[in-house]
């Protein structure tokens, strides 16, 4: 099993989300965090005052999903997300050891 975690643009998540629900994903969590990478943050101007914005506003996607789905699940939300403009986001990968779905004591498979 693996935990897929993305960072991405804000308003790319809807399209993400549907390219998800395509591919039979049957969790998703959302945070919305801030955040930078090689764009650096920018500067705004607010009543006339310039100012520098260090962290910008990001979506952390994560879904666990079986190992088999992985190729399809990166592909999906590469294509999705891509604008290709500095800044689109990352997408992390990780093993899952164990997942126990609390309700009904599912492990596993199962429980996701």
């Amino acid at each position: 099993m693996k935990n897929v975690t993305a960072i991405l643009r804000p308003h790319k998540l809807d399209e993400v989300r549907e390219a998800l629900l395509k591919l039979d994903v049957s969790g998703i969590t959302v945070t919305e965090v801030k955040g930078f990478g090689r764009q650096k943050g920018h500067t705004e101007l607010y009543r006339g005052t310039e100012y520098q914005v260090d962290f910008l506003p990001k979506v952390k996607l994560e879904v666990a999903i079986p190992a088999s789905k992985l190729d399809e699940i990166i592909e999906a939300i590469s294509n999705t997300a891509n604008s290709g403009k500095v800044g689109d986001g990352k997408i992390f990968v990780t093993n899952l050891d164990k997942v126990v779905r609390i309700r009904t004591g599912e492990t596993d498979q199962d429980a996701l």
